[in-house]
């Protein structure tokens, strides 16, 4: 081998291995400014905010780097193989190239469906961990979908019925302080009742009735998944116009036998052939009319 060759297979040689450490290195620092910049942040619906704009955009760009490092490191073995030609040479850089594309269609994916799972649970808890007052350090309450509207103006109602907002209203029972929080409707993808993955995400809304002063409307929500391609429709009731909301006397109800108060109802149905299909309620009217309606035929799959 010429002494210029030579000089040329070690700078490549030494540019690879190099290069590799600092690619590495790099997606190393990706990762950890942001876990810096979400640990910076105190209040819970700032992390919420922070996190689901940026996390797994973050992961994507280290993994992006891990995928070069990975290219580089693996063009720096068998540098002798020079000694046998160029083309063992070119083999390699290939199968370098390929396994570094390999490595970041993988993760392309799991960042993909797998990660928004993840990331759902995380956002899940940052959003209901119970707020406290900062006059008074008094946990608040989070108050249900039919007790919060009298706190929200009509406009805000109107985002809600729209399903482009959706607001979180705190209250700290002892002195009527509230909190208001708001958040990107379908921000983040449902979770498939199929696959289990949070792909489901909605493609139409269609707005089935008009509400009017005298009757409730309904809107059409169409939702396709991602990743199985299950198709799913949902049906919401818009409320009057004009008609006003009030907070119940009593948002849960009380078991009668052991007068535990309830604020949430399970519903587990079992099918002959063995298929078992789960749905929750707010309340027991809810449920009561669900199951008064329900046929397992008709029920979507």
């Amino acid at each position: 081998m010429s002494e210029s060759l030579q000089g040329f297979v070690d700078l490549f040689h030494m540019i690879m291995l190099y290069g590799s450490i600092v690619s590495l290195i790099v997606g190393f620092i990706v990762l950890v400014a942001y876990y810096v910049s979400y640990g910076g942040k105190n209040d819970l619906k700032d992390k919420y905010d922070y996190a689901s704009k940026n996390e797994i955009a973050a992961h994507n760009r280290m993994h992006v780097f891990f995928a070069i490092a990975l290219g580089m490191f693996l063009n720096t073995l068998e540098p002798e193989l020079i000694d046998q030609g160029f083309v063992l040479f070119f083999i390699r850089l290939a199968l370098a190239i390929i396994a570094a594309t390999i490595y970041g269609y993988v993760a392309n994916l799991v960042m993909k469906f797998y990660y928004p799972t993840k990331l759902g649970e995380k956002l899940k808890k940052l959003r209901y961990t119970p707020r406290v007052n900062s006059k008074t350090g008094n946990k608040m309450k989070l108050l249900s979908e039919d007790e919060e509207d009298v706190y929200l103006d009509e406009g805000q109602q109107a985002e809600e019925d729209a399903f482009s907002i959706d607001y979180d209203v705190w209250i700290d029972e002892a002195t009527g302080d509230t909190l208001i929080q708001k958040y990107v409707g379908h921000l983040a993808a449902e979770k498939c009742d199929r696959c289990g993955f949070h792909t489901l995400k909605m493609e139409q809304e269609e707005m089935v009735k008009e509400p009017t002063e005298t009757e409730e409307g309904e809107l059409v929500q169409h939702f396709k998944c991602s990743y199985c391609n299950r198709i799913k429709r949902n049906s919401k009731t818009i409320a009057k116009k004009g008609s006003s909301v009030e907070i119940p006397d009593q948002p849960t109800f009380v078991d009668p036998l052991s007068g535990v108060s309830v604020t949430l109802v399970k519903v587990e149905i079992h099918g002959s052939n063995g298929e078992v299909k789960n749905y929750e309620f707010q309340n027991e009217r809810q449920a009561s009319k669900f199951l008064q309606e329900f046929d397992f035929s008709k029920a979507e799959h």
